[in-house]
């Protein structure tokens, strides 16, 4: 599957700490394997409406990804503490 970044998904991903990129980069490739992996805990952000829905997944319980599942492409929007969710 084709991922595409928001340049405010770039910018943030830049100022994580080396350990959380690392991760992040676990992460998606888990996703992309499994996107029902209990882990991941993916869920619709609440109170948008969206097409396609935005939706969320962990990276940590306190890190974040914001996406949108397109039919052809993964669209990252935000990473980050629960502040994303002030603009998923």
């Amino acid at each position: 599957m084709v991922i595409k970044v928001s340049t405010d998904f770039a910018g943030e991903f830049k100022k994580l700490p080396g350990n959380l990129r690392k991760l992040s980069h676990k992460k998606l490739a888990l996703f992309l394997n499994n996107m029902s992996h209990p882990s991941l805990r993916v869920k619709k952000v609440q109170g948008y409406h969206e097409e396609p829905p935005i939706m969320e997944m962990s990276v940590t319980m306190a890190v974040r990804i914001t996406f949108q599942k397109f039919p052809e492409f993964l669209y990252l929007r935000h990473i980050g503490t629960h502040e994303i969710f002030r603009r998923p």
